[in-house]
């Protein structure tokens, strides 16, 4: 795996004594938690994600803000609300996740959002499709010290690309891609680290190659393969790759499919990170897309009274006890990237 020492060096100048000493905390209340069956919990998330809106500006066939499908309540975050969060929980997190649902660059506020929590000494990260890395947008960037930006670029041709990228252009995602590297050396700024993220589907997995010649051509700074999660994947789907490391489904011999990994009784997730909704509500990871399994509102009570609470405990303890019991674990694959 490479190491890229600029980046490296910028998450760990984040640390501070308390921020360790509460991912330790995390760490040991997991492992006990693994060991002994019951659920223990030490500590408070080292990282939070935000979902800065649930709208989007396209419609990818395996995404809730693409098919415009959610049941749940849509809309933007609030700026005022995201401060007076972060206000309270940021001097044990490490970093924050500006992405859940919806593309966060349609939020208005999202950079100022994005200044406010460099100022409290986080590591920052968001993820887009690229289709608004103007010029106005990529000076902002660079001003609110973003500290890492993951930009969606899922074929090298408009014909591969909008197989899953519907109602986008791949020429104004390269576009504001190169004007993104550009502004950040005009401005001589370490930040953001730029990555190109590669959904990994069939209809481009033949251009990964080419993939990493364009990134080194712009000068981007990381080039990162993401196997697709697919809803419909029992009896096949058009967009499951056949190169099997960069598929999360296998082929039996009677013709369907299934999940690669084993669902195994316990995650990561539910002890150092979690998820806020666009309103509040915490939900136990980016798997709970539709927010159907929430745990606790943050416009009724503090964000320490639902990570300890019964909700959070009952989610814990079920997920222990039989995680193909949870609608959203079975389609799950803990490390969804590739490193090649």
């Amino acid at each position: 795996m490479k190491i890229y020492w600029s980046d490296t060096f910028n998450f760990f100048s984040k640390l501070t004594p308390l921020r360790i000493f509460n991912a330790a905390q995390l760490l040991v209340s997991f492992y006990l938690t693994k060991w002994t069956k019951k659920v223990f919990v030490f500590g408070s998330p080292m990282t939070v994600s935000f979902e800065p809106t649930t709208a989007c500006n396209l419609r990818c066939p395996e995404c809730p803000s693409g098919l415009r499908s959610f049941t749940r309540e849509t809309g933007n975050l609030k700026k005022d609300f995201f401060t007076r969060t972060i206000d309270t929980i940021s001097n044990k997190l490490i970093y924050l996740i500006f992405y859940f649902q919806g593309e966060p660059f349609i939020n208005p506020d999202f950079l100022d959002m994005v200044s406010y929590a460099n100022k409290k000494g986080l590591y920052t990260i968001t993820s887009t499709n690229g289709h608004f890395l103007n010029k106005t947008n990529c000076e902002k960037i660079i001003e609110s010290k973003l500290d890492r930006i993951i930009i969606s670029i899922d074929g090298l041709t408009q014909s591969t690309y909008s197989a899953y990228r519907k109602g986008g252009q791949l020429q104004t995602v390269i576009d504001g891609s190169k004007l993104l590297v550009k502004t950040k050396k005009e401005r001589k700024s370490k930040t953001p680290h730029i990555i190109f993220q590669f959904l990994v589907v069939k209809p481009n997995e033949h251009e990964i190659a080419d993939l990493y010649n364009l990134a080194e051509e712009i000068g981007i700074d990381e080039v990162k393969l993401k196997t697709a999660q697919v809803y419909d994947f029992k009896y096949g789907n058009e967009l499951i790759p056949t190169i099997d490391k960069y598929s999360r489904y296998q082929k039996k011999a009677d013709g369907t499919y299934v999940v690669k990994n084993k669902l195994l009784n316990h995650c990561w997730k539910l002890w150092h990170a979690c998820v806020f909704t666009w309103n509040g509500v915490v939900v136990p990871c980016c798997f709970d897309k539709d927010a159907s399994h929430p745990l606790g509102n943050l416009s009724e009570c503090s964000f320490e009274k639902i990570w300890k609470g019964k909700a959070y405990d009952s989610f814990r303890s079920q997920l222990i006890r039989g995680r193909q019991n949870i609608e959203i674990c079975k389609n799950c694959t803990e490390g969804c990237q590739v490193w090649a």
